[in-house]
């Protein structure tokens, strides 16, 4: 039996992107064993189901989250925060990250150019849990809304992909995507965002945190780092292809910023994306 489950399945946007991530952990893995970690651990394989279950197994070796469970939803007691990754996308800056204001041609047309002007229409977010999808999004709009409201409907679409389908379809009509996540798909599935428009970014916020279970001892993390590290320099054009520049490793505070934005959505009388 294997004594421990990894997978890195924030940023698998295409087949080719999956194939890339899973090679890059299992790199990772190798380094790590040979550096004295686990030899046995298991690289779970898609579908991964619930995905809060995985980040709180007992057995978890490593792991990449979104920010808003880690912080707003209690993950950081359960785990370590192992890493941050830096990307080469647009609204990066070093380990921070932007979610990108999108609207469909249909909105476009009718004068959606700027956050303000999308009052009232239909937004298509990832999930609640989402930093990027629905918090940033919450974040930009509170001080626009009226009432406690800005949109007109919310349709949770489940992924990043979903919502971007959703305004292509003409089911939505603005979404907030990770721009992580839209530098990959403009490499990979370019005909996704024909016609869609970028209108602005959000504030900043810390990146999608790896993470590993507490039960890893303090003594190992090191040497993780170390081998995310090799695995990475071992294959440039792997990382090119991944937009992966590096990792770096931040206070648990720094993801203090993501629970500050949803206060400041409160505060402004907007407490849910509405």
């Amino acid at each position: 039996m294997n004594r421990w489950i990894a997978a890195l399945p924030m940023y698998n946007v295409t087949p080719r992107h999956e194939r890339l991530w899973r090679a890059l952990l299992a790199d990772t893995l190798a380094a790590f064993a040979r550096a004295g970690g686990p030899d046995r651990v298991a690289i779970a394989d898609e579908p991964l189901g619930e995905l809060t279950g995985l980040w709180r197994r007992t057995d978890l070796l490593l792991s990449q989250t979104c920010g808003f469970p880690y912080r707003m939803l209690g993950l950081r007691d359960d785990v370590h925060l192992v890493a941050t990754p830096v990307f080469d996308a647009e609204g990066c800056d070093g380990p921070n990250y932007r979610s990108a204001f999108v609207v469909s041609a249909s909105a476009w047309q009718r004068g959606a150019t700027a956050l303000p002007a999308c009052f009232g229409l239909r937004a298509a977010c990832n999930g609640m849990d989402s930093h990027s999808g629905m918090n940033a999004l919450r974040h930009a709009v509170a001080a626009h809304a009226i009432e406690g409201r800005f949109f007109s409907s919310v349709l949770w679409s489940g992924s990043h992909v979903e919502s971007l389908k959703a305004l292509a379809g003409g089911r939505a009509d603005i979404a907030a995507i990770d721009c992580v996540t839209l530098a990959l798909l403009r490499d990979g599935l370019p005909d996704l965002l024909h016609d869609l428009h970028v209108i602005g970014m959000s504030a900043c916020a810390p990146g999608l945190p790896l993470i590993a279970s507490h039960t890893l001892g303090e003594a190992s993390l090191d040497r993780l780092r170390v081998a995310l590290k090799q695995a990475l320099e071992s294959d440039p054009h792997r990382a090119s292809m991944l937009r992966l520049r590096g990792f770096v490793s931040l206070p648990a505070e720094n993801y203090d910023r993501i629970e500050q934005m949803a206060r400041e959505a409160s505060a402004l009388g907007y407490p849910a994306l509405r």
